[in-house]
């Protein structure tokens, strides 16, 4: 996926800052139980950054996108371009 050349890097989930929970492509569904917990606000964070649906970050390897319901989802590895 070429995306991730554009997505900004922000380095590994700081457990002292707020990260919205990050899933596998496979298992992402509206039924998982960390589904929604900032469905309200529309927007997911990662290290107290807010982010909005549609946007993806590099997390080390790992791109990942914001996904309606407030959670990352992976979706595959980041690719320098």
């Amino acid at each position: 996926m070429r995306i991730s050349g554009k997505a900004p890097e922000v380095g590994a989930p700081d457990p002292e800052r707020t990260t919205s929970p990050i899933l596998d492509d496979d298992v992402a569904d509206e039924d998982s139980p960390v589904y929604g917990l900032e469905a309200e606000t529309g927007v997911c964070y990662f290290n107290d950054r807010p982010y909005r649906v549609g946007e993806y970050v590099c997390s080390g390897n790992e791109l990942l996108r914001c996904e309606k319901g407030g959670v990352w989802v992976r979706k595959g590895p980041c690719v320098p371009t």
